[in-house]
């Protein structure tokens, strides 16, 4: 049986730990890409070197251009530049936009089958790029956001309450970023409700150090963005996709009408499997859960209308 084939763009601190977890866990060979010369093929050989020890035993390869990433099954891209003293978040937003635009296109030529998993910052506005360049079904373009943002919505429940992450289940919709929307609602410690753990006083705090969770890690960091968590949320999609596992997991996809929000990427419960996202899972809001999202996805519509999309 053939091995499925992941190529990861940009060999920074997301996708060469990315590129990590993929082959510890062998869910297929895995081509890793960077513009940098020597970077991409000496990590790859390192994390290569690193088989017979852990065990596992994939096809890792490093590379300058996508030649080596023809017909890869799923790639993940993680291609773009930190937010530098002096530049607006619209600078960002372009320049970023212009690499995703660039990564899409050479991925089309090479991969015009495979599934597209965005991780590049500003998030849901370069899902909505590689979505637009490459003119994929909503089905294999994804954005990863949710998975990240709902994990560290848990630590912080788990930790408040003292109990153990793993009995913790929280999701989170919206765009990434500081008008997401945390679902206390349907947070629940091994079923039962989370109010039932903690004060409401305590859970809007949690709330909101979800929604800053990532400048909470830069501000810590001084240099450089979270990169464990991340990589490792990108991977459980990866994985979802690979094994076809039917996980119902919160993404950012693109929309057509659910919620009441069309042609928009919004971070929402959605059934991966083999063929991609396969299901939008449409929630019965109250009000307020409601127009929090709808905030959230003017904001992401704000970013894409800057970029004159």
């Amino acid at each position: 049986m053939k091995r499925p084939k992941i190529t990861v763009v940009g060999a920074g601190n997301v996708g060469e730990t990315a590129a990590h977890w993929l082959a510890s866990k062998e869910l297929g060979d895995v081509v890793l890409v960077d513009v940098l010369e020597g970077i991409p093929q000496g990590k790859a050989l390192d994390l290569l070197q690193s088989g017979p020890i852990e065990g596992f035993d994939v096809r890792v390869t490093g590379a300058n251009d996508y030649g080596p990433t023809e017909n890869s099954d799923i790639v993940v891209i993680t291609a773009g530049l930190p937010r530098k003293p002096g530049m607006s978040r619209d600078d960002l937003l372009k320049t970023n936009a212009k690499i995703v635009t660039e990564v899409t296109e050479q991925v089309c030529k090479y991969s015009p089958q495979s599934i597209l998993l965005v991780v590049s910052n500003p998030l849901d506005a370069m899902a909505y790029v590689a979505k637009q360049v490459s003119g994929f079904p909503r089905s294999r373009v994804i954005g990863m956001a949710g998975i990240l943002d709902s994990a560290r919505f848990r630590t912080f429940v788990a930790q408040a309450a003292n109990v153990s992450v793993e009995d913790v289940h929280a999701f989170v919709y919206g765009g990434h970023g500081d008008t997401m929307v945390p679902m206390t609602r349907y947070c629940s410690i091994s079923g039962v409700p989370l109010e039932k753990f903690l004060p409401a006083n305590q859970i809007t705090q949690i709330v909101d150090r979800t929604r800053n969770g990532g400048a909470e890690i830069v501000n810590l960091l001084k240099s450089g963005s979270a990169y464990y968590a991340p990589s490792a949320a990108v991977v459980q999609m990866v994985e979802a996709i690979v094994r076809d596992k039917k996980r119902i997991l919160p993404c950012a996809v693109w929309l057509e009408g659910e919620y009441g929000i069309s042609n928009l990427f919004i971070g929402v419960l959605a059934k991966l499997g083999h063929a991609g996202m396969e299901q939008v899972i449409e929630l019965d809001l109250n009000p307020e859960e409601r127009q929090l999202l709808s905030k959230s996805a003017e904001a992401v519509r704000s970013l894409v209308q800057v970029l004159g999309k």
